[in-house]
C-alpha cells in the first residue's frame, strides 16, 4: 500500500517532470532494440497530450528498486526473455504498486515472454484487449483496437493485458510492432502516416497511464 500512494504522489502532480524506462532484461534478447523510439514518443506526446515526460527515456533492470520510480516501463526486442525469481518478484510488486508493464514484441518474443508473464502471474492469464476499451479511445480513437504498424506473419495485431481491480497493469502488443513505428523516419522508411498510427498509439497508451 505504502507504494502505491508513492505512485499517486509522485506522477498525479504536474509540478514534477516523469520519467519512463526502458527495461534490460536476461537471456540473450535484444532489449536495447529500437533506440529511438522511445525517445520520439516522448516528444509526441509532450507535443500533443501536454505530458511533461524527461525526454531522456532511463534503463532498468527487472531486478533493480528503481523500477517504483517510473510509472511505465517499456519491454522489447527480438529474441529470449528470461526472469529469475528476484526478477519476477519485483516486476509482481511492481504492478501491484501501481506500476504499468508495456511489452512490444519486436518479432520473435511471443513464445518467450509468455512464459515468463505467467510466472508473474501464475493463477492470471492474458486476456485480449477489446477494441471497446478506453485505451483505445482517447485521445485518438482506434475503432478496430490494436493498429498494424509492421507486418510479420499474416496475423492480425493483438493487444493482450493483465488487470488488477479492473486496472489495466501489463500490456502485451502482439503483432503490431509499435516501437517500430515510433523509430526515426530512416530506420525503417514508414511512410508519415504509419508512424503517424503508430505515436498516436503510444500516445493513448501514456494517457490510460497517468489517467487512470
Amino acid at each position: 500500500m505504502k507504494h502505491f500512494f508513492y505512485f499517486i504522489i509522485l506522477f498525479s502532480s504536474s509540478l514534477f517532470a516523469q520519467e519512463i524506462a526502458l527495461v534490460k532484461y536476461s537471456g540473450g534478447g535484444d532489449w536495447y532494440a529500437n533506440p529511438t523510439s522511445l525517445p520520439n514518443l516522448i516528444k509526441f506526446c509532450n507535443s500533443t497530450i501536454n505530458t511533461r515526460i524527461k525526454q531522456k527515456p532511463a534503463t532498468v533492470e527487472t531486478s533493480s528498486p528503481d523500477l517504483l520510480s517510473y510509472p511505465y516501463i517499456h519491454l522489447t526486442g527480438h529474441g529470449n526473455v528470461v526472469f529469475n525469481e528476484t526478477e519476477v518478484s519485483n516486476l509482481r510488486n511492481y504492478l501491484v504498486a501501481g506500476g504499468f508493464l508495456h511489452v512490444d514484441d519486436n518479432y520473435g518474443m511471443d513464445q518467450y515472454i509468455k512464459k515468463e508473464i505467467k510466472k508473474i502471474f501464475p493463477n492470471t492469464n492474458l486476456v485480449e484487449i477489446p477494441a471497446t476499451h478506453p485505451i483505445f479511445q482517447k485521445p485518438f480513437t482506434f475503432p478496430n483496437g490494436l493498429p498494424k504498424i509492421h507486418e510479420h506473419d499474416g496475423k492480425r495485431p493483438q493487444a493482450f493485458g493483465i488487470f488488477i481491480e479492473n486496472k489495466l497493469v501489463l500490456l502485451y502488443t502482439y503483432e503490431s510492432d509499435l516501437g517500430d513505428g515510433w523509430e526515426d523516419p530512416e530506420v525503417n522508411n514508414d511512410p508519415k502516416e504509419v508512424r503517424d498510427k503508430a505515436l498516436k498509439m503510444g500516445a493513448n497508451i501514456i494517457n490510460y497511464i497517468f489517467n487512470n
